[in-house]
């Protein structure tokens, strides 16, 4: 780490330092690694097929491979139930064992085995409880998050994608092209978003990648201002002057020489850009608009919460893992702020 630390640049070891100095975001950045790692691995941790299974001197991972039931001496040809007592039995009379996951559910894996009518409290069998379906709700919290962030993740990257393109055009170009974008872009996000958003959710069913493109119909204008102004201020530069009068193309001074420097202002922005991605998913979730029925969401979990005041972990466990995750994300923010600030970076010269 320290050798990867020593080949960057000297602004970047600077950056760098000023970020781990944040120790509050850099504690967040780990932890929301950690748990970003862990959920991407979500069928490892919370699944109801087991790892790892050993009868008759064989192994079969049925997390990986689909097996009928008769591979282990059942009697029908369907895919095996590993969860059904009759094929428990069947394993260890003969005997062989299963190892399962931590959690050994999946997000939409009905208990039936429950003593008290759903949704229940927590229990050894499930920690956080179960759904009014009768859903383990640690296993759909694990699998939300997964689903939130990298939903979230990848709405950013797009809009993000969008938002500079359409900012650098503006700013580098100016006149009539600044003034009609930033006439368009009032009447757009003059919009009322959420209610577009849930008009046109229930037009179709939405699923992931139909909702992400309703959602970046609104989003890629967070950035635009943000990298106008930065262009606007470079475009008059010494160097971007030079290298017009030395012929290069506009494409190359955009993309090449100006938009460095202004990411330094959009990185800052990114995390809260992140932020609002998962919160606008959470809100479509809770209202019904959002991804299709038995999807693990954290938004559909809060709502379950509402409908059922007497099941408290329903909603304490949803908000729980939503208050963690934002509050890392604007720690983390914070933090990337405090790397990019050049005020920081001057004080360290002086």
């Amino acid at each position: 780490m320290s050798l990867f630390f020593k080949k960057l640049s000297p602004l970047m070891q600077r950056r760098l330092a000023n970020f781990r100095a944040n120790r509050r975001g850099l504690y967040a950045f780990w932890i929301f690694l950690v748990l970003f790692f862990l959920t991407l691995g979500a069928e490892f941790i919370a699944n109801d097929k087991p790892l790892l299974v050993h009868v008759n001197g064989h192994y079969f991972a049925p997390i990986f491979v689909n097996y009928p039931e008769t591979t282990f001496g059942g009697e029908f040809a369907t895919e095996t139930r590993y969860r059904d007592p009759y094929l428990k039995n069947l394993i260890k009379e003969k005997g062989g064992w299963i190892i399962w996951p931590l959690v050994p559910f999946s997000y939409n894996t009905i208990n039936y085995d429950l003593t008290v009518p759903a949704p229940s409290p927590p229990s050894t069998e499930n920690w956080l409880g179960t759904d009014d379906q009768g859903r383990d709700v640690l296993a759909r919290v694990i699998y939300g998050f997964r689903i939130s962030v990298l939903f979230g993740l990848t709405l950013t990257l797009f809009s993000s994608i969008v938002g500079v393109a359409a900012g650098a055009v503006q700013g580098y170009f100016g006149g009539l092209t600044d003034l009609v974008m930033q006439r368009v872009m009032e009447v757009w996000g003059g919009m009322p978003v959420l209610y577009l958003l849930i008009i046109m959710a229930s037009l179709v069913q939405p699923n992931f990648w139909w909702l992400l493109t309703l959602m970046l119909l609104f989003s890629w204008m967070s950035l635009v201002h943000v990298v106008r102004a930065e262009f606007l201020r470079a475009r008059n530069l010494d160097y971007v002057r030079a290298a017009k009068a030395l012929g290069a193309r506009d494409s190359v001074i955009m993309f090449k020489h100006v938009l460095p420097n202004a990411m330094v202002a959009t990185l800052t922005y990114l995390p809260f850009v992140l932020n609002q991605s998962i919160t606008t998913l959470t809100a479509l979730d809770f209202l019904g608009f959002g991804l299709p029925p038995g999807s693990p969401s954290l938004g559909e979990l809060l709502n379950q919460g509402k409908n059922n005041l007497q099941a408290p972990w329903l909603g304490l466990s949803a908000f729980g893992i939503l208050a963690l995750m934002l509050t890392l994300l604007i720690f983390i923010g914070e933090a990337v702020r405090d790397g990019f600030d050049p005020r920081k970076i001057r004080e360290e010269k002086k």
